[in-house]
């Protein structure tokens, strides 16, 4: 690690340093409520939880997902997520599936309505990124902004981050 250190530029002075990320902490918590404004199709505002549970699901190879990883990914404890996907299953949202391999595993699965209904609260969320996030950033921005996140992303995780992402997050 101490390598690494000694090979990072120093042409940026401290406060430009503490300033920038901090703009970039800003930027994600003035503009993600607006990402999940009228998501929910009921009408209210969807917790981000729940919607990043959703689209996990929604884009997820057989719209199911190991519920230890769920958990992780969208950064729940196990006793947090249980909850979550206890209110999910009441609301006829998703299923609890065994593994039939690993009697450990148990998969949270979208049930058709989930997805019928992840499907409505997706296509809300989309348009709200294009007005929210696509609009002031642009095509060429939003492409930077990407590329740059996943820099930070992998590495975060390679020095030892939490590992998760965002609902979209490749």
């Amino acid at each position: 690690m101490a390598e690494r250190a000694a090979t990072v530029p120093q042409a940026v002075g401290d406060d430009e340093l503490i300033t920038a990320w901090g703009l970039l902490i800003e930027s994600v918590g003035t503009t993600g409520p607006l990402l999940l404004r009228g998501v929910d199709p009921g009408g209210g505002d969807m917790s981000g939880p729940w919607f990043e549970v959703l689209i996990r699901l929604q884009r997820s190879p057989d719209h199911r997902l190991p519920m230890s990883r769920l958990a992780r990914e969208v950064s729940l404890s196990s006793g947090g997520f249980t909850k979550l996907a206890d209110r999910m299953e009441r609301a006829g949202y998703l299923t609890r599936q065994d593994c039939p391999s690993d009697r450990r595993v148990v998969y949270a699965a979208l049930t058709l309505e989930g997805l019928e209904f992840a499907e409505r609260a997706r296509a809300r969320h989309v348009a709200l990124l294009r007005e929210h996030v696509l609009g002031p950033l642009g095509p060429d921005g939003l492409r930077r902004l990407a590329d740059l996140a996943r820099v930070l992303r992998d590495t975060s995780a390679a020095a030892g981050g939490v590992a998760g992402g965002s609902p979209g997050g490749a």
